[in-house]
């Protein structure tokens, strides 16, 4: 969805498809973004394309690097549903127990390691994998409350309201002038420590909205571990599927 006041496009540059967002911003900004490793480049809206094909061939060695690292990184089987199969939940592995039975569909998260996913004969993968959604969907939503209390005092920012999204390009967002933030659906399956990094990203941008010197030292003051956090968030099992952008 193209927000009011951008435009995109798409440029090759020496057979590479560069996605172009053109805003009202300062600066030029590139980035190759998981699991595919396409490149995304954010641009004020006077920028010609010939200014952003020398950007990016001047960044062609670290575009290629970056690429690389996504293809070798780990990235989960597509899913199934099946008694026995791994899922994810908050970085923590769990096996999938399926039943049978009818009535309500539901699931629950056992201590011996196990999800148990209750749904009616004849349930479709589809269904099955909206089950599984919304039950991420809730749990990571109270666990956002359950950060956003701690940390909105800390950071002495606070937000107006939330969301979460599966997001293809961004583990999470921020909406500075309605002060909400949208985090991806992807981070339920993550340790709790990238979730809590997102969350805190996301509220030190009501403070600074580029991620210059001060956005980086805001974020060392309150976070001061952040940089592993973000490492252990990109080397985490990629899921199986693209997502949409």
């Amino acid at each position: 969805m193209t927000k009011a006041g951008e435009s995109k496009s798409t440029l090759t540059v020496n057979g590479i498809t560069v996605h172009i967002v053109r805003k009202d911003i300062k600066n030029l900004h590139l980035a190759v973004y998981p699991p595919s490793g396409h490149i995304r480049v954010a641009v004020p809206n006077s920028t010609t394309d010939d200014n952003i094909r020398l950007a990016v061939i001047s960044k062609l060695s670290w575009i290629k690097k970056q690429q690389q690292y996504f293809q070798e990184q780990p990235r989960q089987s597509k899913r199934q549903f099946i008694s026995g199969e791994c899922h994810y939940f908050f970085g923590q592995k769990y096996r999938l127990e399926l039943i049978e039975r009818y009535g309500k569909h539901e699931i629950k998260r056992l201590k011996s390691g196990k999800l148990k996913m209750l749904v009616n004969p004849g349930c479709s993968i589809h269904n099955k994998e909206k089950l599984l959604s919304a039950w991420y969907r809730a749990e990571l939503n109270q666990k956002i409350i359950e950060l956003l209390d701690k940390w909105q005092p800390i950071v002495d920012r606070s937000v107006s309201g939330w969301g979460i999204r599966k997001m293809r390009t961004k583990w999470g967002s921020c909406n500075i002038e309605q002060r909400r933030i949208l985090m991806n659906l992807e981070l339920a399956k993550k340790p709790l420590q990238c979730l809590e990094y997102i969350l805190v990203h996301e509220l030190i941008h009501l403070h600074e909205r580029n991620h210059n010197e001060r956005f980086k030292s805001l974020m060392g003051r309150f976070l001061p571990d952040w940089q592993s956090r973000r490492k252990l968030l990109n080397t985490s099992p990629l899921a199986h599927e693209d997502w949409e952008y």
